[in-house]
């Protein structure tokens, strides 16, 4: 067998630390992607919200509301943008200053006003963001 010349050899293990470097930055970036699009972060229970929508945004990668209740401030988020206009959900069904009322799974932490909808309802039409995890009572 014969050996390869010290500047092959470099280039493999150079080569070998780059794929190695790559290989772990995409499991990070899965991991983060997972986080962040799971419900981890969310209680099991679900609570209903009403208020007046002070803010609207259909961009990626989560359609959002703000949403002004009488417990104060509130963030919406809804399911990707393909999933929140499946639902019927789209640009033009509210507009800054309806009241409407969501169900979700609020944050984890107590101190963060951030909900995850699973439903939106304006003036009685229910929009289902996620109609399996819908939970009534």
């Amino acid at each position: 067998m014969r050996a390869l010349p010290p500047s092959a050899t470099a280039r493999s293990h150079s080569n070998s630390r780059l794929g190695l470097s790559v290989l772990v930055g995409a499991i990070l970036s899965a991991s983060a992607a997972f986080a962040h699009h799971g419900w981890s972060w969310a209680e099991a229970d679900q609570i209903d919200l009403t208020g007046k929508i002070t803010a609207i945004s259909f961009a990626p990668p989560h359609p959002t509301l703000e949403l002004d209740t009488a417990d104060g401030p509130w963030r919406i988020e809804l399911g990707n943008p393909n999933q929140t206009q499946r639902s019927g959900f789209v640009e033009g069904v509210v507009a800054v200053g309806d009241e409407i009322t969501v169900r979700g799974n609020r944050s984890l932490d107590p101190n963060e006003k951030r909900l995850k909808a699973v439903r939106v309802i304006v003036a009685g039409k229910n929009y289902d963001i996620y109609p399996s995890r819908i939970v009534t009572n």
